[in-house]
Parts: C-alpha cells; structure tokens; sequence
C-alpha cells in the first residue's frame, strides 16, 4: 500500500487541493517502510489525482476534499479517508494501521468558488 497525506507546516493539510507537499508513505505487511516529501503539481483540476496515480498511491488520507477530486481520485483506484484534522502525519498512518482512524469516505468539501469566497468545508 501506498498512502499520500497532504502536508502544511508539517501536519495534515486541512484541505486536500492546498496541500503545498504531500508525504508519500509505502506499507507492507503492516509495517511502515519508506516516505518521502513531494511538492505537488500545480492544482489544477485532475492534476492531482494523475500524479498520485503515477506514483502508485492505493489511498489518500486528508482533512477537506471536493466531490470531484473524491470521484477522480477513485476513478483512479486510489482509496479517499476525509475528514481526518491536521495532525502529524507519522500519527495518521499509526492510527490507520491500528484501525484508530475515523474517516468519512467521501467529499468533506462543498462551494468551491474561483475566489474560494464561498468554500464551505466539514473539516476544521
């Protein structure tokens, strides 16, 4: 498995599309393997899921995420865990190895707007 976590400052990125980095961590056999730290392409619609998606991301763990980055992401076979607070990212996989991890499975996100005036998220 290869899991992308959105990175800011640090921690999970609240929302998905803003994510200055993205940590790309490898599992096998419930061990966590190697990670490493990517700046994304610039957002785009579907830029994101393509890359991930050419690294060979299974799943995507985040704070907010839009309905159609959810639907591209899946479309890709890539697994989407939302709603997920920012944190440090080491801990979010932990916590999802360990079956901690509460999620929703679809878009937190609703409203986006070319000035992003009217975002509405379920994320905080």
């Amino acid at each position: 498995m290869k899991i992308a976590i959105p990175i800011e400052n640090g921690m999970l990125c609240p929302h998905f599309g803003h994510a200055p980095k993205f940590a790309i961590v490898e599992v096998s056999g419930g061990a966590i393997g190697a990670s490493q730290l990517l700046e994304p392409p610039p957002h785009e619609p579907g830029s994101l899921p393509k890359w991930l998606k050419g690294l060979g991301v299974t799943q995507v763990i985040c704070g907010g995420i839009g309905a159609r980055a959810v639907q591209l992401l899946q479309e890709a076979g890539i697994q989407v865990s939302a709603g997920v607070s920012p944190q440090d990212p080491a801990k979010v996989v932990e916590d999802l190895l360990a079956g901690r991890l509460v999620t929703a499975q679809g878009p937190t996100c609703s409203g986006h707007g070319d000035s992003g005036v009217h975002h509405q998220c379920g994320h905080h």
